[in-house]
């Protein structure tokens, strides 16, 4: 059972939302408002939800707000995960640097954001397609050079063998580098990773 905590700021929506999820027999669902009291704050966190679905307008206010999470340096628990909508990179900027490991299109399909918490909740990062390009845009490369290099030499066409003879490296270690970058980026498979690169510029 995958424990979720939904945060809204709208009453209407945040009911929707809790509704919507509950029909899934695999989740846990329990709500709260956008503005919490310190108590209200304390003893969501009690309860440990594996995933935290808020939407991105609930993290203006991160210290007073915002779920606490893996990666943002305040030790808290369970992922994050924001619903959103296009042409917001600016506040997607500030997602990621409060740890957000999943991005949902609030305009796309409920059935994303049923599988978008079941990766979320796995540790794996999830970006819906119709976010990417606002998402690359606004972050620096999150690739290193390696990884840029083999998934250059993979979009020119090159097999594992030929990529790994280039960079003077093993066939295993190209597969981490290619498997870290579709990661990284949000990509389905090493295509959409290759398409992805592209599209920010970065190959």
């Amino acid at each position: 059972m995958i424990k979720v905590h939904v945060v809204h700021g709208v009453g209407l929506f945040r009911s929707a939302l809790v509704a919507l999820l509950r029909s899934e027999e695999t989740f846990d669902v329990s709500d709260g408002p956008q503005r919490q009291t310190r108590q209200g704050r304390q003893g969501a966190h009690s309860t440990s939800p594996h995933v935290w679905v808020t939407d991105i307008d609930c993290l203006d206010d991160p210290a007073s707000t915002g779920p606490r999470v893996p990666g943002n340096g305040q030790g808290g628990k369970g992922a994050l995960l924001v619903l959103t909508s296009v042409r917001k990179p600016g506040a997607l900027l500030r997602a990621f640097e409060a740890g957000a490991l999943g991005y949902v299109d609030k305009d796309g399909d409920p059935s994303r954001l049923i599988e978008a918490i079941h990766q979320v909740a796995g540790g794996e990062r999830f970006v819906d397609d119709s976010l990417a390009c606002d998402f690359l845009q606004a972050t620096k490369i999150p690739l290193t050079p390696r990884e840029l290099s083999a998934l250059g030499l993979a979009a020119q066409g090159a097999p594992i063998g030929e990529i790994a003879n280039s960079l003077n490296l093993s066939c295993g270690t190209i597969r981490n580098y290619l498997a870290s970058a579709m990661r990284k980026v949000g990509a389905r498979n090493r295509m959409d990773a290759i398409r992805i690169s592209q599209d920010a510029g970065w190959l």
